[in-house]
């Protein structure tokens, strides 16, 4: 019995995940460590660099923890690269061109763009324990003052 808030499929941890800086790995590759993943619609978009700038100001905090970050977009490897670059981020983003990592964690919702029904990303951050559980997802997030709630969330989870 775990106090996941929902588990994913094996098959999941094992889905090929190219990162910024043009490494690959898998969630699997991150076992044993508490692991925040986060979702974003789009590179170098203002709501986008907001909440990746605050991660990356609290990465020190997030490691101690014993946490790594993983930033995810459906953006390319060169574009990550180049928003890495330029905001000095210094945690890996994932490309997920294909969706895969993105359909796994359901967050490809319908949303009205400039009056047209468009599927994009929807602003979403998950907690996996050391094990590989979910442990806490937020939805629809809102920038301002998430980074800093979980970060309280894993340290409150470490404990237990």
């Amino acid at each position: 019995m775990t106090d996941a808030v929902f588990e994913l499929p094996a098959a999941t941890f094992d889905l090929p995940l190219a990162l910024s800086g043009g490494t690959q790995t898998s969630l699997r590759g991150y076992a044993g460590k508490w692991v925040v993943l986060y979702f974003y619609p789009k590179d170098s978009t203002p709501g986008c660099t907001t909440e990746g700038l605050d991660f990356n100001a609290l990465l020190p905090q997030f490691t101690q923890a014993g946490a790594v970050i993983l930033g995810v977009s459906r953006d390319s490897v060169k574009s990550h690269d180049n928003f890495c670059a330029k905001q000095g981020f210094t945690f890996p983003l994932i490309s997920d061109g294909d969706e895969a990592l993105c359909r796994a964690f359901d967050v490809i919702k319908e949303k009205n763009m400039y009056g047209k029904q468009v599927l994009g990303i929807e602003r979403s951050t998950f907690l996996l324990s050391p094990e590989g559980h979910v442990v806490q997802a937020w939805r629809k997030v809102k920038v301002a003052g998430h980074a800093d709630a979980v970060l309280a969330a894993l340290k409150a989870h470490a404990k237990q």
